[in-house]
């Protein structure tokens, strides 16, 4: 039986919508870059609502954001083997309203310092921890969205960790050469 698409889109529209800022974050980590992770979102979203009839219920949010991870590598397959995704001036995040000058200059290096040591990291490791640190999804979900074992998500998390632990730890060790 089909539905309307009237049916069809307030039914996408309480279910999936609400999750369109998760898919346009987990999309930027993804792709690297602001204007590419909104094709990707809104090919996504596409895909979402031409096959919202499928979803059988349960987390809309795993559910959108695993079309998100599968259109962002088909989009990361697509392009040229000498296009490198790298944050630029115009993708960072929009500054906070601090009244301290000084404190928002500290706070804008650090997130600079933990984005570029996420950006190092493999894939699979970048995806887990920005899964569950910035999007803050369960281990079911993230299993959902990658479409890996629990036990999966926890080893590659525990990884990502101690990874994103050393990628950090270079910048902030002080040697004082002692003659």
């Amino acid at each position: 039986m089909r539905i309307s698409l009237d049916t069809k889109t307030r039914y996408f529209e309480v279910t999936v919508w609400p999750h369109v800022r998760s898919a346009y974050n987990f999309a930027r980590w993804l792709v690297r870059n602001n204007h590419d992770a909104e094709d990707v979102v809104q090919e996504a979203f596409l895909k979402a609502f031409k096959s919202i009839e499928s979803f059988r219920g349960g987390d809309a949010r795993a559910w959108v954001l695993s079309i998100v991870r599968n259109t962002a590598l088909n989009f990361l397959a697509r392009r040229k083997p000498d296009e490198r995704g790298e944050w630029t001036a115009e993708d960072n995040e929009p500054a906070d309203r601090l009244p301290n000058p000084e404190r928002e200059i500290l706070q804008h290096a650090r997130r600079e310092e933990v984005r570029r040591a996420l950006a190092r990291l493999e894939p699979e490791f970048r995806d887990v921890i920005v899964l569950r640190e910035i999007e803050d999804l369960s281990y079911k979900e993230i299993a959902a969205v990658l479409d890996i074992p629990i036990g999966t998500v926890m080893s590659r998390l525990s990884r990502a960790r101690q990874r994103l632990l050393m990628e950090l730890k270079p910048i902030h060790e002080v040697r004082y050469d002692l003659p």
